[in-house]
């Protein structure tokens, strides 16, 4: 169901309840308007799975709605899903000039871009899509040209952050554009959706500039070669990275395809100064002194095959972490990565590394990009809007920052917290949540996008937990009988040869099962499978409380 005519809607199709997936989408009359198209990676649970992105079928069921694409930034949670979603709904994209890099490089690895519509913007930029007018404020983020979105309706200003904290020192010359924002909420915000990622953490962020001055340090304390991982995204602590270099002078190694691929794009759009020759391959390693060599990498939050994890098993050819080598750990541990990233530490600390690791004041080395509980009042504050959906974040991070906007002086019943697929509706200024959109996950296994559902994952799950038991049953056509013992194959179920006893008594169920079937639906073969499925799994359970896929073939002779 699309609003009704005249209607402001505005909805996330991922980002809510949850960190990753960022996709929302404000609606007016016949124009629908998409802010970021993220990814997500998976857990354990979802085995095969290489990517989450958005469900789009909404948006594709009302493709002739949909006028652009706008991003906030080029972070994986908010561009990963882009040529996902541009094969399906071809509409102009428009960011900034670095995050355009980034999506570029996407688009040429799905063979897309020449088909594709890319338009940069910036802080100053004003578009028009038919009856809604788009602005821009700058904002700091852990990485370069970052901005909040305003949207101008009939029925009032939308505003968007992104991503943001208020660093008053940043490492780059990107500062908020606190003037402008201020500028925005004196002419009114009738809504605001803001990010909420650190809204449990009391206080204001760090600044950047603070971990260029643990590098530096660490590296002129450094005795033998330094390894550093951290978000290739992060720009501003690449660049600090190279100035703790050039005064160690050391040479540097980038190691792992996206630190390799983001760099190059920072290098070539003038986001980041790195003197001639100071860039070397790692072949040339071994070249020089060990106290002359400084690494990039990629790998901080312990992603088996990215750099640091091979590095720290030694399985990294040509480059190894020897005794007394530095490792810093320039980043902190999103939710559930930090035993991957505990057991790289520890396998750094057997090869004998000085490691450097943990965030905030522990180590110096990482400060978060986004902001804390004190950054998200000043938006609040500067923003002074009617209403107020808190984005970007698990449950209890929204929850908090809903408690924070009433703190600053928002009604409580003006702030909605709401799931993927809610809407909140406006209408002559009234802000109501009273209908969903559908929305859901889709998964991109392989080649394959959203050929992958509940059923298979049910599947696969029961497979990687209990195995599989596949019998072979050799039957005759005219005499609808066994010709032959049945032949039990087990696969991550039990030892064939320590299960001897369970297998025979198994093959004589099958046996009896088979001869047991009414003579009016042996010729039915699925009605014999279904009947040796249940009896061996209800015999299998009873012995060894497991519940092994059982897949019946019958061989006709």
């Amino acid at each position: 169901m699309s609003n009704n005519e005249g209607a402001l809607s505005i909805y996330a199709l991922g980002g809510l309840s949850e960190i990753g997936k960022n996709m929302y989408a404000i609606e007016y009359a016949e124009n629908i308007i998409i802010i970021d198209c993220g990814n997500k990676f998976p857990d354990e649970s979802l085995l095969g799975i290489d990517l989450i992105i958005p469900d789009i079928k909404y948006l594709v069921e009302n493709k002739e709605k949909v006028r652009a694409l706008i991003v906030t930034h080029g972070h994986e949670d908010h561009i990963g899903g882009i040529p996902f979603f541009l094969k399906k709904l071809n509409v102009p994209v428009y960011a900034t000039r670095f995050t355009l890099g980034l999506i570029e490089l996407k688009l040429k690895e799905h063979k897309i871009l020449r088909e594709t519509e890319l338009i940069e913007i910036d802080a100053d930029k004003e578009v028009t899509l038919n009856q809604i007018s788009v602005s821009f404020f700058r904002v700091n983020h852990s990485i370069p040209d970052c901005l909040g979105i305003v949207f101008h309706t009939p029925e009032g200003t939308i505003v968007h952050t992104g991503d943001f904290k208020f660093d008053l020192t940043p490492a780059t010359n990107e500062h908020s554009d606190i003037h402008k924002m201020a500028e925005i909420g004196r002419e009114g915000v009738l809504l605001l959706l803001s990010e909420s990622t650190n809204a449990e953490r009391p206080g204001a962020t760090p600044s950047e500039k603070m971990v260029g001055e643990h590098v530096t340090e660490a590296f002129m304390n450094a005795k033998r070669k330094v390894f550093l991982s951290t978000f290739a995204s992060n720009i501003s602590r690449v660049q600090q990275v190279v100035e703790a270099a050039i005064k160690t002078d050391r040479k540097l190694v980038l190691l792992g395809r996206s630190m390799i691929n983001v760099v190059g794009v920072a290098m070539e759009r003038g986001y980041l100064t790195v003197p001639d020759g100071m860039l070397i391959d790692q072949n040339q390693i071994n070249n020089l002194d060990p106290e002359k060599v400084a690494i990039l990498c990629t790998g901080s939050q312990g992603e088996v095959m990215a750099a640091l994890s091979r590095l720290s098993t030694g399985n990294f050819r040509g480059v190894d972490v020897l005794p007394e080598d530095t490792v810093i750990l320039a980043a902190g541990p999103i939710p559930g990565n930090e035993k991957n990233v505990s057991r790289i530490i520890d396998n750094l600390f057997t090869l004998g590394a000085n490691v450097i690791y943990g965030s905030g004041s522990s180590s110096g080395m990482h400060v978060s990009g986004h902001g804390y509980q004190e950054d998200l009042k000043l938006m609040l504050t500067l923003m002074k809007p009617k209403y107020f959906i808190p984005i970007h974040g698990e449950f209890r991070m929204l929850y908090r920052h809903r408690i924070l906007a009433e703190s600053v002086g928002i009604e409580k019943e003006n702030t909605f917290i709401i799931n993927n697929g809610d809407v909140v509706d406006i209408e002559k200024h009234i802000a109501r949540q009273t209908r969903k959109i559908p929305t859901g996950n889709t998964y991109v296994d392989g080649i394959g996008i959203g050929d992958v559902g509940e059923i298979v994952l049910r599947d696969r799950k029961q497979l990687s937990e209990d195995g599989m038991l596949v019998i072979v049953l050799t039957m005759s056509k005219s005499e609808k009988k066994l010709v032959s013992e049945p032949d039990t194959i087990s696969r991550g179920f039990v030892y064939v040869r320590d299960s001897e006893e369970l297998l025979k008594d198994i093959n004589r169920i099958i046996t009896r099962t088979v001869s047991d079937v009414p003579d009016s639906n042996k010729s039915q073969w699925s009605a014999i499978k279904q009947d040796v499925r249940k009896s061996v799994g209800q015999y299998i359970f009873k012995q060894t409380k497991k519940k092994p896929m059982i897949l019946p073939i019958i061989i006709e002779v």
